[in-house]
């Protein structure tokens, strides 16, 4: 691959980014719950949470109408499933999953989106990871928020980890432009279909 054909790649990415960002925006509040919810159920019917002992979520960022994984997070915990969220620490700009006991305990602290505290422990070893994606093709490439949190931090997790992508199908696309760093998620789950 040409310096040339990277950079093409990249500024495909950052195109799709913006515009599903837009249409993601837009999406009624309504829709969004509906189709969370029905993301929720497959993911609580899905083999690997079933099985799973120790599972990293993320929180929703509400304004960004990202799917809402809070109901999973009750349900999974009711079964007695360990649950974990991403962590930044701000002195190495490093991402980890962190246990939480109690979702309550999750705040903003200063990356837009709730994390555990500082002194949550670390998850691993980790059953499955949920990933966050703006979009995502059917195998697995994702396109994030563009910081690279998920691509450096998956590799220490996944194996032995699951790591399942969740969207709104209508951020399923025929495929991501693949560039130096990305990492595969091992399975794509929508509000309609999956794959994987």
């Amino acid at each position: 691959m040409t310096a040339e054909d990277d950079h093409l790649r990249f500024a495909v990415k950052a195109e799709l980014r913006k515009r599903l960002r837009g249409v993601r925006k837009t999406m009624p509040v309504e829709a969004a719950a509906e189709r969370s919810a029905k993301i929720v159920a497959r993911l609580e019917a899905h083999e690997a949470i079933v099985a799973a002992k120790r599972v990293a979520l993320f929180w929703p960022i509400e304004v960004r109408k990202e799917v809402d994984l809070r109901p999973l997070d009750r349900a999974l915990r009711a079964r007695g499933v360990a649950i974990a969220y991403p962590a930044i620490d701000q002195e190495t700009n490093e991402m980890s999953f962190k246990l939480v006991s109690d979702a309550s305990k999750l705040e903003e602290q200063g990356y837009g989106f709730a994390e555990p505290p500082s002194d949550a422990p670390d998850a691993a070893p980790l059953d499955v990871i949920v990933v966050p994606a703006i979009a995502v093709d059917p195998t697995g490439h994702r396109i994030g928020y563009g910081a690279g949190y998920y691509d450096r931090t998956i590799p220490r997790y996944a194996p032995p980890a699951v790591t399942i992508a969740v969207v709104y199908d209508w951020q399923l696309v025929a495929e991501v432009p693949v560039t130096e760093g990305d990492v595969r998620v091992d399975q794509v789950l929508t509000d309609l279909q999956s794959f994987g």
